[in-house]
């Protein structure tokens, strides 16, 4: 009898043990793509010094202006959640809860987007609002619920409210409550502390089978008092000793990830994926932009797969259906705008033999003549019909706020896209320090300390060449062995152009040739050479910091033309305009000197992972050598 009670007790500890954990690891995957702690991406390691804690941010709900369905995604650094989808309703509610890690050098702002779910049609962002999460915990640390206004992405006026509530716990507390989350989840009777047996499961759900084959010497270890318990400063102490010496945690026991990571990077991992308790859903995570997450179904998930492992690199120029940037003020994670019919008509012509040949036999003059006849075209009077249906097209990435002129002084459509912004727009960094230089555009960019590199881990024409780039009528040796930029215009961006460095403009050669796209599904092709075919204008600046530096226009499909404001013998300080580019995508490259430029960490290590970076006019591009002090811009 006491044998068969003692077996039974045994089997119900298991099953409760079980029936728990499955419950923990049911809420992490809940949906496709949430099954680690950050979906489809595996955490990165942290340092000591770089981690700030653990922010518990929840979309509680939002008052809108007309009743639909609706779903709300919250954007951070390099990764996407998303909520439910709610009742049919203008007062949403959600109750949608994500756990984010804080670094010290990493994002703090969220961008919280709301989506209507209309079921015939893609999902359409209503509006959005951004809250730095460290400074609401600042301004508002007893608040539990707080309001914030929903912005048209395209307008700017409001559209509703939402309602988050967020709490940031800093690395002394995450620690402390790490013993207390841990036996939470074997302390079956609550009572806080661990008997042997809750104990024994304990050590059997961390995966480490020496530590279950000494689970009586590891309890009488962390039993200090010899009560017969461990409690949760107990547990604490042997966790402490235990990894140091001899880890004992080899998984993690809420979502049953093997845990290849140091003690500090093991106890993050945990801490994200435990369950507060709070009743609140938990957001589904594993995308990579809030427009991909507000599709009702996981997105085509094996044209992104290639996406999730964020060390060996995003690269979405070629092989993607969608290309993803990175935004540097936000860190946050960006999908470029463009129509899936034009995806699929230049990957048809770019990357493949067969489109090469009618390049060959024609296709070139049809660009050329398609170009021109686009660009009279957008010349027009008739032509400003199309600015709303550009700006609605384009509504969350172009800020009419920031346009010098209201829209009806436009009264073509190349009026309004080659448009002036108001005075301040674009902050120049360093103003007064000409060994800085600054982006050029506002702009996608590629950054290569070294050519070698550019052509690695982005340019896959056969041919390019700096000699090519450059052309017969410009002196190429000082600039061989030189740094690249890439500055790719897409059409949504304001498209003047300005000198990234102060000096003497000492001459411009204009190279005729085609018109390819510059989109990098050419840039990444092996069947052409966009950047050595193309139709360019090179200006040669002369600097003090920098040496002599190659800035070059280039043009592409839809560009009419390529303008200049400055004239050979102009002085230029960095941030003057010197010029504009008419309708269509269109790019600059820079090329400088062997070791005359440090360019800045973060642009090299997106560009080494095949990943552009969403810059704007002004910001810092790098320094000159030997000066690598770093001069920061308020964004």
């Amino acid at each position: 009898m006491g044998n068969g009670t003692s077996t039974e007790t045994k089997e119900s500890r298991r099953s409760k043990m079980r029936q728990k954990i499955k419950n923990f690891r049911s809420r992490r995957l809940r949906r496709p793509g949430s099954g680690s702690v950050s979906g489809l991406v595996s955490q990165r390691s942290v340092s000591a010094e770089d981690f700030a804690g653990i922010a518990l941010l929840t979309l509680i709900g939002a008052e809108m202006k007309f009743k639909d369905k609706w779903l709300a995604c919250v954007s951070f650094g390099e990764q996407t959640f998303r909520s439910g989808i709610s009742d049919s309703t203008d007062k949403p509610i959600w109750n949608s809860e994500k756990k984010l890690l804080m670094e010290k050098n990493g994002p703090s702002l969220a961008r919280i987007s709301v989506f209507e779910t209309n079921r015939l049609l893609k999902n359409n962002i209503i509006g959005y609002c951004e809250l730095d999460l460290l400074e609401f915990v600042v301004q508002e640390p007893d608040s539990t619920c707080k309001s914030f206004d929903l912005l048209d992405p395209a307008s700017s006026n409001v559209v509703g409210t939402m309602f988050i509530s967020c709490s940031v716990e800093d690395p002394v507390e995450t620690e402390t409550c790490f013993a207390k989350r841990i036996l939470s989840i074997v302390d079956y009777d609550e009572d806080g502390t661990l008997s042997f047996s809750e104990f024994s499961d304990l050590m059997n759900a961390f995966g480490n089978v020496v530590a279950a084959d000494k689970k009586e010497e590891l309890f009488k270890a962390a039993d200090l008092n010899g009560d017969g318990s461990v409690t949760i400063d107990e547990l604490a102490a042997l966790l402490a000793v235990q990894q140091e010496q001899e880890p004992i945690i080899n998984s993690c026991p809420v979502c049953g990830e093997a845990l290849q990571l140091d003690k500090l990077n093991a106890m993050i991992h945990m801490t994200l994926c435990f369950d507060e308790g709070t009743g609140n859903q938990t957001m589904t995570g594993g995308f990579l932009t809030d427009r991909q997450a507000s599709y009702g179904w996981m997105f085509k998930l094996s044209e992104w797969t290639h996406l999730s492992t964020y060390d060996v690199g995003l690269n979405t120029g070629s092989s993607a259906s969608h290309i993803v940037v990175i935004d540097r003020k936000t860190k946050r994670l960006v999908e470029e705008l463009i129509d899936s019919k034009i995806v699929m008509s230049m990957r048809a012509i770019y990357q493949s033999k067969i489109g090469l040949r009618l390049m060959d036999q024609g296709a070139k003059e049809i660009l050329q003549n398609l170009s021109e006849k686009q660009g009279k075209k957008m010349n027009t009077v008739e032509s400003a019909q199309n600015i709303p249906s550009f700006l609605e097209f384009f509504k969350d990435q172009i800020n009419m706020a920031e346009v010098k002129y209201p829209l009806d002084h436009f009264k073509t459509f190349n009026e309004f896209f080659i448009r002036e912004l108001k005075p301040g727009a674009r902050p120049i960094a360093c103003m007064d320090q000409d060994d800085v230089a600054v982006s050029a555009a506002d702009c996608r960019l590629m950054a290569f300390q070294s050519v070698d590199d550019s052509t690695r881990f982005w340019i896959k024409g056969r041919k390019f060449s700096i000699k090519g780039l450059l052309g017969k009528d410009v002196n190429s040796d000082p600039f061989l062995d030189g740094s690249l930029v890439i500055f790719r215009l897409a059409p949504q961006d304001y498209h003047r152009f300005h000198s990234p460095v102060t000096g003497v403009i000492e001459k411009f050669v204009n190279v005729s040739g085609s018109l390819y796209t510059v989109n990098p599904i050419a840039v990444n092709s092996k069947y052409c050479n966009v950047f050595t075919e193309n139709k360019r204008t090179i200006v040669i600046i002369s600097t003090e910091e920098f040496g002599k530096v190659a800035f070059v226009a280039i043009g592409a499909t839809m560009v009419g033309s390529i303008a200049f404001v400055r004239k050979e013998g102009d002085h230029v300080k960095k941030g003057d305009e010197l010029g504009y580019f008419s309708f269509g995508g269109s790019t600059v490259i820079c090329v400088f000197e062997k070791d005359s430029i440090k360019i800045d960490e973060d642009l090299l290590a997106n560009s080494a992972r095949s990943l552009e970076t969403l810059v704007t006019v002004g910001m810092q591009l790098g320094v000159s050598f030997p000066k690598l002090e770093n001069c920061v811009i308020e964004p």
